[in-house]
């Protein structure tokens, strides 16, 4: 897996999804503002969950707290034009600049959107074969279990733990996979 996000890396440029203030510190290895109390989170973070989410071909993604963008863009060069990636922002304004970074590239099988109020997710377009979260979580929510497909995985920081839920049969492997900084998830 390791060639192969090399590639997707170089395919989504970090810098794209930066504020034009920050392009200089795209390679930094740590979280970067970009407004509304939010960041891109860092390089090495973004691999391990990708590597923990597993995405294939085909996969159709769910992209929670896509924020700048970036994540989205790299779910959609993993999935391919075969595939379906659904980015949702809760700040209205950093969903409209991550779609407009979005479309530098050439992935129109992937879209971002503005969170509804009390919802988590984006439950009308489920079930989803992965659901990657960025955004620190109290627990699970509910709503992304619910959205879950048969053989589905979830990454999801919960309070500080990287955890991943596999779903096999309609049961729940859930592991728990190093520690981790991000925003709350709201």
């Amino acid at each position: 897996m390791t060639d192969r996000l090399d590639a997707v890396f170089a395919a989504a440029p970090r810098t794209w999804f930066l504020p034009a203030g920050a392009w200089d510190r795209a390679a930094f290895d740590g979280p970067i503002q970009i407004g509304h109390e939010q960041t891109c989170s860092q390089p090495r973070t973004v691999r391990a969950m990708l590597e923990l989410l597993e995405p294939q071909a085909g996969h159709h993604v769910l992209d929670v707290g896509s924020g700048s963008g970036w994540t989205t863009a790299l779910l959609a060069e993993l999935v391919g034009p075969a595939g379906r990636v659904r980015g949702v922002e809760i700040e209205p304004a950093l969903a409209r600049w991550g779609a407009e970074n979005l479309a530098r590239g050439s992935w129109p099988w992937a879209t971002i959107e503005p969170a509804r109020p009390g919802v988590v997710g984006l439950p009308d377009h489920a079930p989803y074969d992965r659901i990657l979260v960025s955004a620190d979580a109290r627990e699970i929510p509910g709503d992304l279990l619910d959205a879950l497909a048969d053989d589905a995985r979830l990454v999801i920081p919960v309070r500080g733990a990287m955890t991943l839920v596999v779903r096999r049969d309609a049961v729940d492997e859930v592991t728990e996979h190093g520690g981790y900084r991000f925003v709350p998830l709201r």
